[in-house]
């Protein structure tokens, strides 16, 4: 879910969860009426099933990790399974007897959503979860948040002013505006709009691509990430995943380098042909969406650059982008 500030994003989220009682409307989660305005129907947050990770952690100072998780586990024979599964899925064993007030901003977060999965959720509320931890730290949580998706299934709805983390994490995407649905649909539909970064204009573009690690050569300091297209690009070999594993990375547009014409003698390792999907001007930027490696790529240059350069949708051209580019995020 993507959109302004203010645009009522957060707000629907606490009327799923049911912390919010005002306003019209009906949800449903599962076949289960949550509310329903016109029949008087409002369910209570506690039997909704529904697991919710603000943007402040909002742990409890008097208990610890363990405290905090274990609050939030249901009761009945599963209780200690999904407790042992949270803290498992999160990485928390060595934190367990320690309290929130010596919690960096990105292990909070990760308390936060450990103690909501201990609820064994039907659905899953993310609110800018890494929006209060720093750079290093959000790429150390973002891999979690991918280990929660694929291992526990859980449907998310999930929060975010950055696109290269929707577009990974989500499969639709919704754009919030004035408090109004502007746009919903396939996520690939919805990121690739040209309207985008007007209709939000705190959007983030970041590309941020897995794929499978395959050899590491230490003595060039590289590895090789394949890429869902089958490309192999080199990332650092520095705390890259061991070959057969999966690699997940960030680049930032401003990276990556564009050309029209087949790149020789550059000392960037990464040249990937492709070519521009489309091309969204604002001010002093062009923001390009390419398709490169079978991948999707955005990049920016200067609104000259892209008229000198002739760059239009369709138009073929190369990306170039240096190994130390790349941040491994797992």
């Amino acid at each position: 879910m993507l959109g302004p500030s203010g645009s009522g994003k957060t707000s629907l989220l606490e009327v799923i969860a049911g912390l919010r009682r005002r306003g019209s409307g009906r949800v449903e989660l599962d076949g289960e009426t949550l509310l329903d305005s016109a029949s008087g129907v409002f369910l209570p947050p506690e039997r909704r099933r529904v697991g919710y990770v603000p943007q402040d952690s909002l742990l409890f100072p008097h208990l610890d990790v363990a405290g905090n998780v274990r609050f939030g586990s249901r009761s009945g024979d599963g209780k200690e399974r999904a407790y042992s599964e949270a803290i498992a899925i999160l990485e928390l064993g060595p934190l367990l007897s320690r309290f929130p007030v010596t919690l960096s901003g990105g292990e909070r977060q990760r308390v936060a959503l450990a103690r909501a999965l201990a609820t064994e959720p039907r659905l899953l509320l993310l609110d800018e979860p890494l929006a209060a931890v720093d750079v290093e730290r959000r790429e150390r949580i973002f891999p979690y948040l991918l280990r929660v998706r694929d291992e526990r299934k859980i449907p998310l709805l999930y929060v975010t002013h950055n696109a290269g983390e929707a577009g990974l994490l989500a499969r639709e995407a919704m754009l919030l505006r004035q408090g109004r649905v502007e746009a919903v649909g396939p996520v690939d539909e919805i990121l690739g709009s040209a309207a985008l970064p007007l209709l939000d204009p705190e959007i983030r573009f970041e590309n941020i691509l897995e794929g499978d690690m395959e050899a590491t050569d230490e003595s060039s300091g590289t590895a090789r990430l394949r890429l869902p297209g089958g490309q192999a690009i080199a990332v650092p070999a520095r705390n890259a995943p061991t070959p057969g594993r999966r690699g997940l990375y960030a680049v930032a547009p401003e990276e990556i380098l564009v050309s029209t014409h087949p790149l020789d003698g550059v000392s960037a390792r990464n040249v990937l042909p492709g070519s521009v999907e489309s091309i969204d001007v604002s001010g002093r930027e062009a923001l390009l969406r390419v398709r490169a490696g079978g991948v999707e790529w955005r990049t920016r240059v200067t609104p000259e650059a892209a008229r000198e350069l002739g760059l239009a949708p369709g138009r073929p051209i190369w990306l170039a982008v240096k190994t130390h580019s790349f941040r491994p995020l797992r």
